[in-house]
């Protein structure tokens, strides 16, 4: 698909561009041609962006807090379109039952800044699919999930599935100031991001076991992810909602890679709370039918050129 307008026309703003996502996405808009605005938070290593753009005007490295109304306008300023990836604030890193009222102000400040944008035509909000799976008729439904599934936050909280009930409700703030101040706004909501440092501690993790017995434990490479949030943005016919994988977790195989992969990772930390990938008992059926769709983003990629 080749984009509908004119890249080298457009200013875009990355934020948080000092994860593995945010800054990934740097590097392919500057390939595309897009001049990137990219934030990073108070603490992010500004040195991380250095080389990366042959072109200096076409990178404006900002630092931005995304509880600093000011400095987001200020990242803002003259951009199209925004890119918005929550990163945990570098004082406050793990999820826990205070995460989501963090994550919620986050939002609201972003998507308020980009209503007072009057540049602003379009933004991608990354979510998760931790705000779709977690749901307590999930084992009953007889449509697989998809979209237009939202995870029950009582359900998240009942069990302590802090991801689900931060990535839920933050998505939701933002879907609802998005309708209410008239901003074109589409999410992505990824499976586990797959990277070098992955770690059995990750908090998309915890209920692992359960999501693999339910056949809707999806995971996302790097470049896949990085595809379709720029597919989103440039498709001018991209609406709502579209969960984001390429692969689902559902064989025995499948399980004890991710398993050993974990462990490796994490070392002597394996022993984590936090719920790891299925255990030994749920590995006794050698096939888990999928029960999770990315019809809507697959169709819309179909010509999509990377």
């Amino acid at each position: 698909m080749a984009p509908s307008f004119d890249t080298n026309t457009q200013t875009v703003c990355v934020m948080d561009a000092s994860g593995h996502l945010g800054f990934t996405l740097v590097q392919r808009l500057l390939q595309r041609g897009y001049t990137v605005h990219a934030s990073l938070q108070k603490y992010g290593d500004e040195d991380l962006l250095n080389g990366i753009s042959a072109d200096s005007n076409k990178l404006k490295v900002f630092r931005s807090d995304p509880f600093d109304y000011h400095s987001i306008i200020e990242a803002l300023r003259g951009c199209s379109g925004l890119f918005y990836t929550f990163e945990p604030p570098h004082d406050q890193p793990n999820y826990d039952e205070y995460m989501a009222d963090v994550e919620v102000r986050a939002a609201h400040n972003v998507l308020e800044a980009c209503a007072q944008t009057e540049t602003m035509d379009k933004v991608v909000f990354t979510s998760s699919a931790t705000a779709v799976v977690w749901r307590e008729d999930r084992k009953t439904m007889e449509l697989d999930l998809d979209e237009r599934h939202w995870s029950d936050v009582n359900f998240c909280r009942k069990f302590k599935l802090w991801h689900g009930v931060s990535k839920t409700m933050a998505e939701k703030s933002a879907w609802a100031l998005a309708m209410d101040r008239g901003v074109n706004m589409v999410s992505i909501n990824a499976g586990l991001l797959m990277t070098h440092d992955l770690t059995i501690q990750h908090p998309y993790l915890r209920g692992a076991a359960e999501m693999y017995e339910d056949g809707v434990f999806v995971t996302v490479d790097l470049p896949f992810l990085v595809d379709a949030h720029i597919c989103v943005y440039e498709e001018v016919s991209s609406y709502g909602r579209y969960l984001c994988f390429n692969h689902i977790i559902n064989t025995q195989d499948d399980a004890v890679q991710l398993a050993q992969k974990l462990t490796s990772a994490a070392g002597s930390s394996s022993s984590s709370s936090s719920s790891p990938s299925p255990q030994s008992g749920d590995l006794g059926k050698g096939f888990i039918e999928q029960k999770i769709s990315n019809k809507k983003l697959n169709k819309l990629m179909v010509n999509f050129e990377a």
